[in-house]
C-alpha cells in the first residue's frame, strides 16, 4: 500500500487523505480562534481497515495542538480516538461553569 498523504484544505474546511493521488477520505473542522471542532470523518469504503481514520485523527489532533487550540470533537470517531489516547486529553475543551447568584 503506498503512505498516505494528508493535507490541510482550508477551502473545504477539511483535512483530506490521499492514496496513490485519489482522495480517499476526510475529516471536516470548524476551526476558531481558539477551538476547533471537528464534526464529521469519513474513510470511503474501499479505502477501510486500512488505519486511515486513525491517521487523519492523529493528524488533525496534532494540528489542533500545534495552534494552541482547544477540541471539541462531536465526531465519534475522533471523540472515541481520543479517549483511547490519553496523549491528546489536555487538548479536550471543557466547558466552564458559569455560577448564577
Amino acid at each position: 500500500m503506498a503512505e498516505p498523504v494528508i493535507t490541510d484544505a482550508p477551502e473545504r474546511e477539511r483535512f483530506e487523505v490521499h492514496l496513490d493521488g485519489v482522495l480517499a477520505g476526510f475529516a471536516e473542522y470548524m476551526r476558531g480562534p481558539s477551538l476547533v471542532v471537528y464534526p464529521h470523518t469519513v474513510v470511503h469504503r474501499e479505502h477501510e481497515g486500512r488505519g486511515l481514520g486513525s491517521a487523519l485523527a492523529r493528524a488533525v489532533l496534532d494540528d489542533a495542538r500545534a495552534r494552541g487550540l482547544k477540541v471539541l470533537p462531536t465526531c465519534p470517531f475522533i471523540a472515541a480516538y481520543m479517549a483511547a489516547h490519553p496523549g491528546y486529553s489536555d487538548l479536550h475543551y471543557r466547558a466552564r461553569s458559569v455560577v448564577v447568584d
